[in-house]
C-alpha cells in the first residue's frame, strides 16, 4: 500500500506549518491521535472479552456514521472496504456494535468519539446482574434469589463490555484531533449526491494487539511455560491492586488471627470502578461517592477519637477490583480465614458498606439487609433508623423478602453469617443510568463550579452533592458509628463531633478523583499493583485525616513509608511557608495500612476457579492511533508495476555488465621492458 503526504487543517495555517517543518518522512506521512484510550482484552475462567488488533495493526478507511440507517454502507455497499467506523457516542450502543461485530470482515476497527457532554437516557454496559457468579446467594444460599431473581439491579446493562471484538475499538477525545480527522473525511471520503468517493482517501490505523487468548487457564498456562524459553514472556497478569485499611486505633500487624478481646465494626467502601475503556472509568456514583462518605466520616470521627481513645475498633477497609467479582474483599476475608490478618471473622461485630450514594440522598437513603440473616441485624438496622430519626433524615428499608445488592459484604456472608448493612440511594433496581460507564461522571452528579473560579477556590468550593453527602450520609454514618465505638446513646459530643465542617467535604468530588487534564485518572482495578489514582487518593488522604503530627525528621519517617507493629509514618509534603521555596513537609503517624487486593483463586493456582475472581489483562507492546492517505488500488498496482519493471531491468543490466566485464573494465598492459 503507498502512503501520500497528509496536508489538512482546520486550522490550515498551524497544521501546515508543522507538517511542513517535520525532517522525519514518518511524521510526514502520518499524523498520531493523541488523548486515545483503547479497549483491551481481559480473560476469566471460561471465555474472553474485550478488542484486539491484528499484530501489526489494522488499517481502513475512515468513514463517520451519521445514522443507524448508514450502516447499510459500511457493511454492504461501499466500494472501499475494510473501514474505519468512527461513532458519535449516540451510536455507541449495543445494536450498532452487534452489527459491526457480525460483519467484521469489512470493518477494520471502530473509534468512539467521547462527547463533551453526557447524552440523554441511560446506558450501561455492564451486565443486568454484576457479580451474579460470586456473591452469597448461591445453589446452596437461597437459590431463589440466586442470578438476580429476587432483584433486577442493573435494568440498563446491555453486556457490551462483555462481548469480544476482533477489530480494535478506540475512544477518541472530541477535541482538535478529532475535527482534523473530520476535515479529512469531509475533504476526501465523504460521498456527495451519490458520487463514489476517488482516491487518494483518508485512512485510519488502530494498533492494540493482544497477546493472550482463549481464557485465563490458558494464558496462565503458556506464561508458566515461557520460563523454559530463553527470552521468557508473560502474555497476562492478574487483575490486582490494594486495599486500603485503617482503624480507630492500632492493630498488631505482626500479629494474625484470632485476637482476644477485640471487637471490631468494619465500614467498608469499594475503591474501583470500571468502563468499556477502563482509562475513563469514573465511577462518580457506582464507587467515587462511596469512598468519599466513608472517608468523610472518618475524618470526622477521627476528632472523638484523638480526645478520647475508643473501648472499641471501627475498621475502615477500602477495597479494590470489586466491579471483577470482589477481588479486593475475597482477598481480605481469606486472608482472615488464614490467619494472615491482624483479626480474623470471629472478632467482627458487624459491618457497614456505603454503596451507590451520589444519586437523589436528599430523597432518601435505603438501608438494605440480607434476608436470609436478617435476624441477626435487626438490632443494627433499628438503631439506624433512630438515628436517622433524631436527625430528621428519611431512611427506608426494602421489602424483608429482598436480597442484598451488588456489594462487598456479600463475601463475608458467604464465609459466615456476619450482621451488616448496605447504605444506598436506591431501594431496588440502581438510581444509576450510567451504571459502570465513561458517562458516570461528574457532570452526571451535577458537581459544577461557578465560572471563573481559580483552582484553589474550586478546591475550597462546597458542591451541593457534597452538601447533599454531608447532611444525609455522612452525618449519619459518623454518628452511629460514634455511638457504637463509644458505647453511648445520642450523646452530645457524637453529634458535636460528626457536625464539624471538614476540609473533606469540599474536596468530595474536587476535580482529581473525577477529572483531571486530556482524561481523568482511571479507577480501573489495574494491573501488577501499581497503585492506581483512587487507592493513591484514599490512602493519602485517610492518612491525613486520621493521623496525627510527629516531630520525627525526613530520614526516619522516609516517603516510602516506615511501619512499626501498630503504626505507620508517611513524610507530607505540607504547604510551602511564605518567602520559601519549598514545602514544609512533616512525618504524620497513622494506622493506614496497604494490603494485596489479589483473588486468592491465583494464590491457589485454581485458574477455573468458581469461587473466587479469575480476571486476567492480556499484555501487549504497542497502542497507537494514527491517520494518512492512502493510494487507490490501481496506483498500488501500477507502483508495483513500476517497481517490477526496475528490477528486472536492473537485473539485465547487471547481467550484461558482469558478462562483459572482462571487455568494459580492461586496460592495456604496459610491455614488460619499459623503462622510466
Amino acid at each position: 500500500m503507498d502512503f501520500l503526504l497528509l496536508v489538512i487543517s482546520t486550522s490550515p495555517r498551524s497544521r501546515s506549518h508543522r507538517l511542513k517543518a517535520c525532517n522525519s518522512v514518518e511524521q510526514k506521512i502520518y499524523i498520531n491521535l493523541n488523548d486515545t484510550v483503547p479497549c483491551v482484552r481481559l480473560l476469566n475462567a471460561t471465555h474472553q472479552i474485550g478488542c484486539q488488533s491484528s499484530l501489526g495493526g489494522d488499517v481502513g478507511v475512515i468513514h463517520f456514521l451519521e445514522s443507524e440507517q448508514n450502516l447499510e454502507y459500511v457493511l454492504t455497499t461501499g466500494n472501499n472496504p475494510p473501514y474505519m467506523v468512527i461513532l458519535e457516542s449516540h451510536l455507541f450502543n449495543r445494536d450498532v456494535m452487534m452489527k459491526l461485530k457480525n460483519g467484521s470482515s469489512r470493518i477494520a476497527g471502530v473509534a468512539v468519539i467521547k462527547p463533551n457532554s453526557n447524552p440523554v437516557g441511560a446506558f450501561s454496559p455492564h451486565t443486568t446482574c454484576p457479580n451474579e457468579n460470586t456473591g452469597v446467594y448461591s445453589e446452596s444460599y437461597d437459590p431463589a434469589l440466586a442470578h438476580c431473581n429476587g432483584t433486577m439491579w442493573n435494568p440498563n446493562g446491555n453486556g457490551l463490555s462483555y462481548e469480544e471484538f476482533s477489530f480494535p475499538i478506540f475512544s477518541l477525545k472530541d477535541d482538535n484531533g478529532t475535527e482534523v480527522i473530520r476535515q479529512c473525511y469531509m475533504d476526501h471520503n465523504r460521498a456527495v449526491n451519490g458520487s463514489v468517493p476517488v482516491y487518494p482517501l483518508c485512512a485510519m490505523e488502530l494498533s492494540s494487539h493482544m497477546s493472550a487468548v482463549t481464557d485465563t487457564v490458558t494464558c496462565m498456562r503458556r506464561s508458566d511455560t515461557s520460563g523454559l524459553s530463553l527470552n521468557p514472556e508473560q502474555v497476562c497478569d492478574p487483575l490486582g491492586n490494594y486495599n486500603v485499611w485503617g482503624a480507630t486505633k492500632g492493630l498488631n500487624n505482626s500479629a494474625s488471627g484470632h485476637s482476644e478481646n477485640e471487637t471490631v465494626v468494619i465500614a467498608a467502601a469499594r475503591l474501583d470502578s470500571r468502563a468499556f475503556f477502563h482509562g475513563i472509568s469514573l465511577g462518580a456514583d457506582s464507587g467515587t461517592s462511596g469512598f468519599i462518605t466513608l472517608l468523610a466520616a472518618a475524618g470526622a470521627l477521627a476528632n472523638v477519637t484523638r480526645e478520647a481513645p475508643p473501648p472499641r475498633t471501627i475498621l475502615y477497609a477500602f477495597f479494590q477490583g470489586e466491579s471483577f467479582d470482589y477481588i479486593g474483599s475475597s482477598r481480605m476475608v481469606y486472608d482472615m480465614q488464614g490467619d494472615k490478618f491482624p483479626i480474623d471473622l470471629d472478632n467482627i461485630h458487624s459491618l457497614v458498606e456505603i454503596g451507590q450514594v451520589g444519586l437523589h440522598a436528599s430523597e432518601g437513603l435505603w438501608v438494605h439487609t440480607d434476608p436470609v440473616s436478617r435476624r441477626n441485624v435487626k438490632n443494627l438496622t433499628d438503631i439506624f433508623r433512630s438515628v436517622a430519626t433524631s436527625l430528621n433524615i428519611s431512611l427506608g428499608e426494602p421489602d424483608v423478602s429482598q436480597p442484598l445488592p451488588p456489594a462487598s459484604f456479600q463475601r463475608f456472608l458467604r464465609a459466615q453469617p456476619i450482621p451488616g448493612v448496605v447504605l444506598t440511594d436506591h431501594r431496588t433496581s440502581f438510581t444509576n443510568s450510567f451504571f459502570e460507564s465513561m458517562y458516570d461522571n461528574a457532570e452526571y452528579l451535577n458537581l459544577t463550579f461557578p465560572a471563573g473560579l481559580t483552582p484553589e477556590e474550586q478546591f475550597n468550593y462546597v458542591t451541593d452533592t457534597a452538601k447533599i453527602l454531608r447532611v444525609y450520609l455522612v452525618f449519619l454514618l459518623c454518628v452511629r458509628l460514634c455511638q457504637w465505638f463509644q458505647d453511648v446513646g445520642n450523646n452530645k459530643l457524637c453529634t458535636l463531633s460528626c457536625n464539624k465542617k471538614s476540609d473533606l467535604y469540599s474536596f468530595a468530588f474536587y476535580r482529581f478523583p473525577l477529572s483531571a487534564g486530556a482524561f481523568p485518572p482511571e479507577h480501573y482495578v489495574g494491573v501488577n499493583f501499581n497503585s492506581n489514582s483512587s487507592t493513591k487518593l484514599v490512602s493519602y488522604v485517610f492518612i491525613n485525616l486520621t493521623g496525627t503530627a510527629v516531630n520525627v525528621s525526613r530520614e526516619n519517617c522516609s516517603s516510602s513509608g516506615k511501619f512499626e507493629d501498630m503504626n505507620s509514618y508517611t513524610w507530607v509534603r505540607g504547604v510551602t511557608p511564605p518567602n520559601a521555596t519549598e514545602p514544609a513537609g512533616y512525618c504524620v503517624r497513622s494506622t493506614t495500612r496497604l494490603a494485596r487486593a489479589e483473588s486468592p483463586a491465583f494464590l491457589l493456582g485454581e485458574f477455573n476457579s468458581s469461587t473466587y475472581s479469575t480476571w486476567s489483562e492480556s499484555r501487549w507492546k504497542k497502542i497507537n492511533a494514527r491517520i494518512f492517505l492512502v493510494a487507490g488500488h490501481d496506483l498500488e498496482m501500477l507502483t508495483l508495476g513500476v517497481g517490477l519493471a526496475v528490477l528486472l531491468v536492473s537485473l539485465l543490466i547487471t547481467f550484461f555488465v558482469n558478462a562483459k566485464a572482462d571487455f568494459l573494465f580492461s586496460s592495456g598492459r604496459e610491455p614488460a621492458n619499459a623503462t622510466y
